[in-house]
């Protein structure tokens, strides 16, 4: 083998992953391990953080062994965004679990934060609306419910990072603490438009700011890797770092604006890069999607809590072993029969920002089969994003084109032929599945003045169902979010 390589690391919710890639985008050698998720009470999701750092030594060591004595260039990591923890500053050990993004835990925190009338700033600053799903809110409630940690935090006794952080700490031996622009900027106590810590945030949610990483361009040498921490030789590289959902954008090749990027995994990002700041009034999220030589790239993102994860939940609801049989059910019936699920099973993310929706079926009739109910499932995954795309053109002034997809579920034709007929645009689903992997090996080859191709499309899915078709399915799904989120209105006694 000739040219240089890199170990891309791909740490995400459900599993954690290291790819050995060549300059052209070619996987070498891979290896995966699947990571736990506990529900200690309903509506929290968290992992141990020495776990995820053990997962991430096993994968490198099983590639390293895989590669034999193949001198690798550096490494470049995209980890699963918006989770959280809290480690000792002298030992590493952290104080607590790693309080993942799905969790809602600090929704009191949020709400408290709602009626002081601070939700404005919070979101003028950042881009970010109020919402448990980002990590300011989870880091007090890590301090308050932690005892003595919001003491020793304030004698600058701990470090506080999202999971590229830990994982860089642990790489350099404690050596580094530092994060990039994509993941600081998901925080909510990161200025995006002065590009620095905010202070004023800092003191609003009660975090130190001691404890918060030094934030570099995603494509920053951030440090090396330190004598035994992993297979890997003392010394080698970090070239990249970057949030797993700004990966699959830079993956697919994209740097420009007006293509769609959306990741199906546990959940679903979308994103489309933007001239510049752009304020969103659409309930999308302001963001930066990277950085390079220290120039930030601006985008628009919505965040989907519960996405590709709809399929796994509807599969076990009707007694069937993976989200492939629920899919082969859904093909048996050419529509859902009028069923329609609405997957608000941690709350509804963008554009709503509803945490207090739960999830509902309407619809149901005495000619609803269980095959109705796998393909609504499946809709349900389509029909959110397309509400998040028409929110981001509606903030963007102006059409969008295709919708570039990756991960699980863009493997599904029949989701993604009715994702096209919905967006009534065209998908293009990627050839390889860890388009965030490689994103982030394309940035560290970048840094190393090295320009790897984007991923191709394995598959086009251009629109094919009509226009009243279309219309009829989006005010059923409409209707069905408006019942989901009155009905919740009405349990919590009128507020919303």
């Amino acid at each position: 083998m000739t040219g240089e390589l890199i170990l891309a690391i791909d740490q995400g919710t459900t599993n954690t992953k290291a790819l050995l890639v060549d300059a052209s985008g070619r996987v070498l050698h891979q290896a995966s391990v699947p990571n736990i998720v506990t529900y200690p009470q309903p509506g929290w999701a968290e992992q141990s953080a020495s776990a995820l750092v053990d997962g991430v030594q096993t994968v490198i060591a099983e590639v390293v062994a895989k590669a034999g004595h193949t001198h690798i260039a550096g490494i470049a990591i995209s980890n699963q965004r918006e989770s959280i923890l809290v480690w000792d500053a002298a030992t590493g050990e952290p104080i607590g679990p790693v309080v993942i993004w799905q969790c809602r835990r600090s929704a009191p925190k949020c709400d408290a934060l709602r009626a002081a009338g601070h939700a404005e700033i919070i979101e003028a600053k950042t881009g970010l609306s109020l919402d448990p799903l980002f990590p300011a809110a989870k880091i007090v409630w890590l301090l308050d419910n932690t005892p003595g940690a919001r003491i020793r935090a304030e004698k600058g006794e701990l470090r506080v990072g999202t999971v590229d952080s830990w994982l860089l700490w642990n790489l350099t031996g404690g050596g580094v603490h530092a994060t990039d622009h994509s993941n600081a900027s998901r925080t909510q106590l990161f200025n995006t438009e002065t590009l620095t810590w905010d202070a004023d945030l800092c003191a609003l949610f009660g975090v130190p700011q001691n404890m918060l990483a030094e934030v570099k361009s995603s494509d920053t040498r951030f440090g090396t890797t330190a004598e035994g921490a992993t297979a890997l030789p003392a010394g080698t590289p970090i070239l990249a770092m970057i949030g797993d959902s700004h990966a699959a954008l830079f993956g697919h090749g994209v740097r420009m604006p007006g293509t769609v990027k959306a990741t199906y995994g546990t959940g679903t990002s979308l994103m489309a890069l933007t001239p510049s700041r752009v304020r969103s009034t659409h309930g999308i999220s302001s963001t930066i999607a990277w950085s390079q030589n220290g120039k930030v790239q601006h985008a628009l993102e919505g965040n989907i809590s519960v996405s590709g994860q709809t399929a796994a939940f509807a599969a076990e609801l009707l007694g069937l072993p993976d989200a492939t049989a629920l899919s082969a059910l859904a093909e048996t019936v050419p529509d859902s029969n009028g069923v329609a699920f609405v997957p608000a099973l941690v709350g509804l993310g963008a554009p709503y920002w509803r945490a207090d929706a739960r999830g509902t079926i309407t619809g149901l009739s005495l000619g609803t089969k269980p095959a109705h109910l796998a393909r609504a499932a499946l809709e349900a995954i389509a029909f959110q994003v397309a509400d998040v795309y028409s929110a981001m053109e509606a903030d963007m002034g102006s059409p969008l084109g295709e919708l570039r997809a990756d991960g699980g579920a863009s493997r599904n034709p029949l989701l993604m032929q009715f994702q096209a007929d919905i967006l009534s645009r065209p998908v293009a689903a990627a050839a390889a599945p860890e388009v965030s992997a490689l994103g982030a090996a394309a940035l560290a080859f970048s840094s190393l003045g090295i320009a790897m191709p984007g991923v191709p499309a394995a598959g086009y899915f251009v629109p094919e169902m009509d226009d009243v078709s279309r219309k009829t399915h989006r005010h059923r799904w409409q209707s069905a979010v408006t019942q989901t989120l009155a009905q919740e209105q009405q349990l919590s006694g009128g507020n919303p």
